[in-house]
């Protein structure tokens, strides 16, 4: 789908959709506890149905009771047998793929993983090489991932600096196991909040993890979580992009998002506040990569250069973001300059609207969506759908707010 945007400015009330982040873990710590989970105020993007696909695959059921309420029978305490290695399909949800590797060989002895656009692209090196260390087989093929035999409590190291979905996949996936272990990381955490969420979490359904300065983390075996009921908190990354509309002059008020959540994307407020200044800012973003895109459209609205550094992860997203995001600035009339890890963007000139290659990443889209209400011209989007992996309401909640969108 391609739509054109008539810029115009936004205003009202809008309420970003829960946390995929809180839901992913939610639903992964109902599945493997004992009972039934109730959660509430549950967003079902397509990231998030493919983890409820994927935990059907552990013969997890899982009901919609009613809209936004999630019903999960835990599997713990049933008999496990499967004929053979379950098959995950992943969509283009990493989150998914990387908690759900760990966890499918502590209960399984393994599994067959697939997924769609750039996922099976993506780096999975720090379980490999733990695999090798263990004794794990694994094996890389025509886009499928095929990981195999127990996982065995002991030591884990892991370097932090890669992305904090491996430490997430293994604190699910310790805890079910027959003896204590030991995650070690051995380069400092980035995205540490994220770790932080997943323990609150965790915590939440009666799982213990010691947590030793977020650089070691001891993991006593044979847990048994227990079912409860939950409430999604609002969702930080997506409510990045209408502080940026904000930031842009848009009269926009925010509701539902939590102060005090441990998502790492709540730091959008703290850069908001920043980038509605002038002059020089750096903003490092090895803790919240998936803010730079919003970001980016709040440094073009301001005078003055915005350096953003630490990003060399954002190359392996859906898309290449930091190839893409520089791409969309330059389409809208923003000078900006790529390097290998960062972008610099020299805000405060006049966006003339253009066209915008979403390239199939929802935030590249919300981004250029957000960006079109401080353009002089109209702005097309191509691929405007890619929306549905993470917010499929954004384009109903962006009309409700006065935007103009044309499908083409």
């Amino acid at each position: 789908m391609d739509v054109r945007i008539t810029p115009k400015k936004l205003a009202g009330r809008v309420t970003p959709p829960s946390s995929k982040s809180m839901t992913h873990r939610a639903i992964l710590a109902a599945a493997l506890s004992q009972g039934v989970s109730t959660l509430r105020n549950v967003s079902f993007s397509q990231d998030i149905r493919a983890t409820l696909d994927c935990v059907s695959s552990l013969y997890c059921h899982w009901e919609e009771p009613e809209p936004g309420v999630l019903s999960v029978r835990g599997i713990l305490g049933r008999e496990w047998d499967p004929a053979g290695l379950p098959s995950f399909d992943c969509g283009e949800s990493g989150s998914t793929l990387r908690f759900l590797i760990p966890i499918a060989l502590a209960l399984a002895g393994g599994g067959r993983f697939t997924g769609r656009g750039r996922l099976m692209e993506r780096p999975q090196k720090p379980y490999f090489d733990l695999f090798d260390q263990k004794g794990i087989f694994w094996e890389q093929k025509d886009g499928v991932l095929t990981v195999a035999r127990d996982l065995a409590p002991g030591e884990f190291p892991l370097p932090g600096n890669v992305s904090s979905q491996f430490v997430t996949g293994l604190l699910y996936a310790l805890p079910l196991l027959d003896g204590d272990s030991r995650i070690v990381l051995t380069t400092p955490l980035e995205s540490a909040g994220y770790v932080e969420l997943t323990l609150e979490v965790l915590s939440a359904f009666g799982i213990q993890v010691e947590n030793r300065g977020l650089r070691e983390f001891l993991v006593p075996g044979g847990q048994q979580g227990q079912a409860r009921e939950l409430t999604m908190e609002g969702d930080w990354s997506q409510g990045a992009f209408w502080y940026a509309a904000k930031a842009l002059g848009n009269q926009v008020e925010i509701l539902g998002l939590r102060e005090d959540s441990t998502q790492g994307d709540r730091v959008a407020a703290e850069h908001f506040v920043r980038l509605c200044g002038e002059g020089e800012v750096e903003i490092d973003l090895s803790g919240c990569p998936d803010l730079l895109p919003p970001l980016a459209v709040m440094a073009a609205g301001r005078k003055g250069t915005t350096r953003f550094t630490g990003a060399a992860r954002l190359r392996l997203k859906e898309s290449d973001r930091l190839a893409t995001v520089h791409a969309l600035l330059s389409a809208l009339g923003c000078s900006a300059e790529e390097g290998p890890d960062s972008l610099i963007v020299h805000g405060g000139g006049p966006l003339s609207g253009g066209t915008v290659d979403g390239a199939n990443d929802h935030r590249i889209v919300m981004a250029a969506a957000v960006a079109a209400t401080a353009c002089q011209g109209p702005v097309t989007i191509l691929g405007a759908q890619a929306v549905e992996k993470s917010y499929p309401d954004f384009w109903q909640d962006y009309q409700a707010l006065g935007g103009v969108v044309d499908v083409l």
